[in-house]
């Protein structure tokens, strides 16, 4: 079974994901797959820095993922662009390790932690969709605290994303992370067992 987990920037998904994975789950996490597909000389990065020049690279001519974010957040079309370069990587990517998965382990509960999973309309690629949830206002505490941002710029980040409300409103499962982490926790292991049931209930089908 290939489940997607999503939600809004700052929602928890990698503490959620991370709990998932020590319920038995394997992760397939998109954004550790971006970092790779755009690492130094590769196809994706030689054409990021030859569309928006020298100046997103640091000293070590990685991508300097903050000046890169402050460019593409406060302009929808250069954002469109860089989704067109690096998106379709990633999903190669993505797809070649979910082989592996499910070559070794045909009844593996998979999911893939994707932060735009709507955005870019990937909710078919997946039997069942979990978003995480916390309020809105809640978000942009957490943005300017965690990335040290103004609140323009923490506005800015949540524009370019589906609202957390409308997320919510499309899942299958949601898991209200704004309370305790036993709390968060429990939310996880009731909805992994739901989906080790599913995935018996897919196997048992298929056989009949």
């Amino acid at each position: 079974m290939v489940v997607g987990l999503t939600g809004g920037i700052a929602s928890g998904k990698s503490t959620v994901a991370r709990m998932f994975a020590e319920e038995g789950a394997y992760i397939i996490d998109l954004d550790e797959l971006s970092r790779l597909v755009v690492e130094p000389h590769k196809p994706a990065w030689r054409d990021i820095v030859s569309y928006f020049g020298d100046e997103i690279l640091t000293e070590e001519r990685t991508l300097d993922r903050d000046r890169l974010g402050s460019v593409v957040f406060a302009d929808p079309a250069k954002r469109r662009k860089l989704e067109g370069i690096v998106h379709p990587r990633i999903l190669e990517a993505y797809g070649k390790k979910l082989h592996r998965i499910l070559e070794k382990n045909r009844q593996a509960v998979v999911i893939a932690d994707v932060p735009l999973l709507m955005e870019v309309e990937m909710e078919g690629s997946f039997e069942k969709v979990i978003v995480v949830y916390i309020p809105a206002e809640s978000q942009m505490k957490r943005i300017v605290q965690r990335d040290g941002l103004s609140e323009k710029g923490a506005r800015d980040r949540l524009k370019a994303q589906m609202p957390i409300d409308e997320k919510a409103r499309r899942g299958d499962f949601i898991i209200d992370n704004s309370g305790t982490l036993e709390e968060t926790r429990r939310q996880v292991k009731e909805i992994y067992e739901k989906l080790k049931m599913l995935e018996v209930e897919n196997g048992s089908s298929e056989r009949c």
